[in-house]
């Protein structure tokens, strides 16, 4: 390549060009920027530890600079209800984004960079003969804008208003601040820079901005507000703006942006143009660059540009992918600080640190040893148990059920019975879960009626035959392990009549099928399902009948607990949901409509079940697709069913519709979890890709969930609560006695591996 041009000079585009000047000495590189060289908009920029390698190794000259002007913390505090809890060991670094920028520019100018400034790029033809069009120009990128239709850009305007200043002030750590008003929360991201500077970004949910007028009052105006507001924080030093220019208000909402494309030709996307990550997670500087010496690495020697724009994009889109999941859920946190409200400062302040989901318990633990102490000894006293532990086996009782710790093996379905009697399958399946240290234990959901199968290999309890084999495994589980067990009942719906998970799912059986019953009738697969009949009154009271038996045949079975199916699109599910609900009666329609009959089951249920054992409700929280549940359905749909004897609520999602559209990724459904036990203060159990002691304790530590529920780990690993107690010390875990020896020979081998590795 001979030409390249950047078009932006923030951090993006300078260390871009910087970066291909190195690789490519004899290109002419240039970069175009609309600013003056000393126009900033921000006040300071935040890198980890972490990151400053990275930048070590692409370019040592810029990073000596970088490292010389750094301002270096480890202490995160947090003030909340009048208290301040620190917690250490963070390890990150600010510097003036003035000061960044000056010292790239200098290093790009020393490299021989062609740099224009007050350019107004309004059109990328003036690069025509360019090899490569690097497109640095920032979340409000133009060019992004003119090639839309090819980059497909998804831009998310969201809740919160947040103002950029700086102060005098220094603060000793970085420093979050939370403070109430008579409209809402107001909360500070702070910290230290340089020797003399600070940034303070203000933030609060647009209502709450709108209700104190501030949608109307310019920059001095809401300096004056922020600075009363958090005077005890700023100690008399005042709030400094470097956006009194701008017209009108200086308050932003964040954008999220994801491009579904990248690059186009040989123009290309990098940093905030083809990705935003909220800057409580303070990444965004990071990606860019880190996205600069991706795209360098992929393109200096690249003989073919489409080959070498398309891995870069498959590299860095994956990693932009994981920190912007990570910064959503961050984002989201500060976006509802009224739902955390009720915590106190140290589980408020666990609760913010672990926000992300990329962080977590044992990842603090390394960086601050009392604070994780402090945090677990509070939540042994709140439970009254003595001694400190991890979270994850803290006792909790529901009703009169005891639980020993916050394990789940979670439903899982294993299409093994015959007629929906359970057998030796289900037997040995339970029971070396129950002997392998859960404290909760879900059936499969079992069916209540043969038509409300799934699969012919689906469990059902809806006679005595299927009764006594259940009976046989609830009674291995108390004989043999301190394990609850709950038995989950549903009705398939428009989804029965299938094939087996391991064959053609969700595809309806070649022969012997049987009929299917829904709210409405729509296929679930149009045009290879079968069209499933409307349910009539006269069914509806049948079906909910068949729900009532079973929950007695299950009492009788001596089960602890019992969950009814209201998700993944089966027959209650379909009835809450607006994609298939789509009924002209009174059950049909608005929320109170579409939950009446699944409603009608919940308490002819609840009657039904001994009063002093829990019932759960599994619901989706999302259909993951447009036209599906919004957030104010879900929080009436959760409110309803608790006020109906729900006990706790077991949160998961999707499988409504086929064409739904998740985001998956790390315990990515415990969101809805959080929301809905933090807003409706009831138990929850947590589910989705939880699959290590450290989600487990990171979620029950936050107060994401009462429970989590596990299941692939489970299907690999019967034992799998046994093997994290070992791993994490905690003796006290039951184990079986004919398993006992095994059990020191673990913490012995686990003791010596740690021993081998050292610390981390």
């Amino acid at each position: 390549m001979k030409r390249i041009v950047c078009m932006g000079g923030g951090p993006a585009g300078l260390y871009s060009a910087i970066l291909f000047k190195k690789a490519l000495p004899g290109a002419r590189i240039e970069v175009f920027e609309r600013n003056q060289p000393d126009d900033t908009f921000g006040w300071g920029v935040v890198f980890s530890d972490k990151t400053m390698g990275n930048f070590q190794e692409a370019d040592a000259e810029s990073h000596g600079r970088i490292v010389d002007d750094f301002y270096h913390w480890d202490d995160i505090d947090v003030h909340f209800k009048g208290q301040m809890v620190r917690s250490g060991g963070h390890g990150f670094a600010g510097i003036s984004r003035k000061k960044l920028l000056n010292i790239l520019q200098e290093r790009a100018a020393q490299l021989g960079v062609v740099q224009s400034f007050q350019a107004e790029l309004d059109d990328d033809a003036a690069f025509e003969d360019a090899d490569l069009v690097v497109v640095a120009e920032g979340v409000n990128s133009k060019t992004r804008a003119r090639h839309a239709d090819v980059f497909e850009p998804d831009i998310d305007v969201r809740k919160c208003r947040f103002i950029w200043l700086g102060t005098t002030q220094k603060f000793k750590a970085f420093t979050f601040a939370f403070e109430k008003t008579e409209h809402g929360w107001f909360q500070i991201h702070a910290y230290q820079f340089s020797k003399d500077l600070s940034t303070v970004i203000v933030e609060t949910r647009e209502e709450t901005w709108a209700a104190h007028g501030l949608d109307s009052a310019n920059t001095d105006q809401s300096i004056a507000f922020c600075e009363k507001l958090f005077a005890k924080y700023l100690g008399g030093a005042p709030l400094i703006s470097n956006a009194r220019h701008l017209r009108g208000s200086a308050w932003l909402n964040f954008n999220r942006v994801v491009c579904r494309r990248w690059h186009d030709g040989k123009r290309v996307l990098i940093g905030d143009a083809a990705h935003t990550a909220h800057f409580s997670i303070g990444s965004g500087t990071k990606l860019a660059m880190e996205d600069a010496i991706s795209l360098v690495h992929h393109l200096s020697h690249a003989g073919d540009v489409d080959a070498g724009l398309l891995t870069y994009q498959n590299e860095r889109s994956i990693e932009a992918l994981k920190l912007q999941n990570s910064a959503r859920n961050r984002m989201e946190w500060f976006e509802n600080i009224g739902r955390y409200e009720n915590l106190q400062p140290l589980q408020f302040t666990y609760s913010l640190l672990t926000g992300s989901q990329r962080i977590g318990h044992a990842n603090l633990k390394l960086r601050d040893a009392k604070f994780i102490e402090r945090v677990e000894q509070d939540l042994a006293q709140r439970h009254q148990v003595t001694g400190s532990r991890p979270p994850m086996f803290l006792p909790l009782r529901l009703r009169d059920m005891p639980l020993v710790n916050r394990v789940v093996v979670s439903p899982m379905a294993q299409y093994r019975a015959r007629d929906g009697v359970p057998g030796d399958w289900h037997l040995v399946h339970y029971g070396a879960r129950a002997t392998g240290g859960a404290g909760l234990l879900f059936t499969e959901m079992t069916c209540t009626s043969a038509d409300a199968r799934i699969t012919p290999g689906c469990t059902g309890l809806w006679n005595d035959a299927q009764r006594v084999g259940w009976r046989r495994i609830v009674d291995f589980v108390h004989a043999e392990s301190d394990a609850r067990i709950c038995l989950q009942i549903g009705h398939a719906g428009r989804k029965g009549s299938t094939q087996v998970g391991w064959e053609q799912a969700d595809h309806p059986l070649p022969k012997d099928n049987w009929p299917l019953w829904a709210p409405s009738a729509l296929p679930y697969l149009p045009g290879i399902s079968p069209v499933p009949q409307a349910l009539d009154r006269a069914r509806m009271q049948a079906i909910t009948q068949d729900f009532v038996k079973s929950a007695q045949l299950g009492a009788a079975a001596g089960f602890d607990m019992l969950e009814l199916h209201m998700a993944h699109g089966y027959l209650l599910a379909s009835f809450l949901s607006p994609l298939t609900n789509q009924r002209l009666d009174e059950y049909g329609g608005s929320v109170a409509n579409r939950l009446r009959f699944p409603l009608e089951v919940l308490q002819a249920v609840r009657t039904a079940w001994p009063s002093q054992k829990p019932l759960s409700v599994r619901i989706s929280a999302s259909d993951w697709a447009p036209g599906g549940l919004s957030e104010t359905d879900l929080l009436q749909i959760a409110r309803a069913l608790v006020a109906a004897g729900a006990d706790v609520l077991d949160i998961s999602s999707g499988q409504t519709v086929p064409t739904q559209k998740p985001v998956y990724g790390r315990m990515w459904q415990t969101p809805f979890s959080d929301m809905l036990r933090n807003m409706l203060n009831v138990p929850t159990i947590a589910v989705g890709n939880i699959f290590e002691a450290d989600h487990v304790n990171s979620i029950v530590a936050a107060g994401r969930a009462d429970l989590c529920a596990i299941a692939r780990p489970h299907l690999a690993n019967p034992s799998w609560t046994l093997q994290q107690a070992a791993a994490q010390g905690y003796g006290p875990q039951h184990w079986p006695d004919p398993y006992k020896s095994a059990k020191g020979q673990l913490e012995r081998n686990l003791e010596r591996a740690a021993a081998l590795v050292g610390p981390v």
